[in-house]
């Protein structure tokens, strides 16, 4: 059968049938593969040295992804496992990795059906290189071998030789916690990820990880025919944050000796920064002997930026610490 029920019928459910339907911790990759990784929770798979020649790894839960017929396995240890490593090579350095393993007979040549940990042993170079993790394994960390290292000879380093490579998976929808390995797609449109300093969004359109809230970054601001930067104060831009809109900079004529008329336009901000209702506020400006270091400036529906009822009127206007929202 092609259509499968975990849990549904009385007997004769496979344990295939089990981790092929969505169950637990499940962030899609495709229509019937899951993206594997560790459980978030306490330190997962910890790992620390516990001999020269030995590094012991901690408890902890994951999802071990086979091939697509295979479906995802639910792995757990239970109490912490220890690894001894071979000695490192007479000449060269070589980098091992401790992966979490999937046996099956129904899919490989093992002729075993467990779940292990175990070490994956590089090669020898001078230029060492982490090994590929098996079918059906999921890598928790690589383990610098120094030439020559053995019990007798001290073992290896333990705190500079450990590199840790857990990536982390949650429940469908959820967000998936920063792990090592960055540069994966996204499964489907909207879903997240934590970078350790903020949230991105999956954009399906952009294929790309995007900020979120949606960050424009800055931007110049253009101006209208005749304003510009009167060269003192950054240059006129804005910045979409979600729907709030930032702006700073200074403006005014570029001709010399110039001053901004009441109700002159000074720029037309595009679409999608407008304010959701006129915008105005009072915006600091060249001060004079004739008025206020203030006058009023305003943003219309329509985009319009311009100042209004100075009776003096500005050879520029400042929009530093302008702030509001589109909606």
């Amino acid at each position: 059968m092609t259509v499968r029920a975990a849990w549904l019928l009385p007997e004769g459910q496979t344990r295939e049938d089990t981790r092929l339907a969505p169950l637990g911790a499940m962030a899609p990759t495709s229509e019937l593969t899951t993206r594997g990784g560790v459980l978030a929770g306490g330190n997962p798979f910890a790992a620390s040295g516990v001999g020269p020649m030995q590094v012991q790894i901690g408890t902890g839960r994951a999802v071990v992804q086979g091939t697509g017929a295979q479906g995802a396995y639910p792995v757990v240890i239970t109490s912490p496992e220890t690894l001894t490593f071979a000695d490192g090579d007479a000449q060269y350095d070589r980098i091992d990795a401790v992966v979490l393993r999937v046996y099956d007979v129904l899919y490989d040549t093992s002729e075993q059906t467990t779940a292990t940990v175990e070490i994956v042993q590089g090669t020898p170079s001078a230029a060492p290189e982490a090994p590929p993790p098996p079918a059906a394994a999921l890598r928790l960390w690589e383990i610098t071998v120094p030439a020559g290292a053995s019990a007798g000879t001290g073992g290896i380093s333990w705190g500079s030789a450990l590199a840790d490579r857990r990536h982390y998976t949650t429940a469908h929808g959820g967000i998936i916690p920063r792990g090592w390995g960055p540069s994966f797609t996204g499964a489907y449109d909207g879903q997240y990820r934590d970078t350790g300093t903020g949230l991105e969004r999956w954009s399906a359109s952009a294929a790309a990880w995007l900020p979120y809230p949606a960050d424009s970054g800055w931007q110049t601001l253009a101006l209208a025919s005749g304003y510009g930067n009167p060269g003192h104060g950054s240059v006129p831009a804005w910045r979409r944050l979600g729907s709030l809109i930032l702006l700073r900079g200074r403006l005014g004529p570029t001709k010399a000796n110039a001053t901004i008329p009441n109700a002159a336009t000074l720029a037309t901000l595009p679409a999608g920064i407008r304010p959701g209702t006129e915008f105005a506020w009072a915006a600091p400006r060249d001060q004079t002997s004739k008025g206020p270091s203030v006058t009023r400036a305003e943003i219309t529906r329509g985009g319009v930026l311009r100042i209004y009822e100075s009776a003096d009127l500005p050879s520029w206007i400042s929009l530093d610490g302008v702030t509001y929202c589109t909606d």
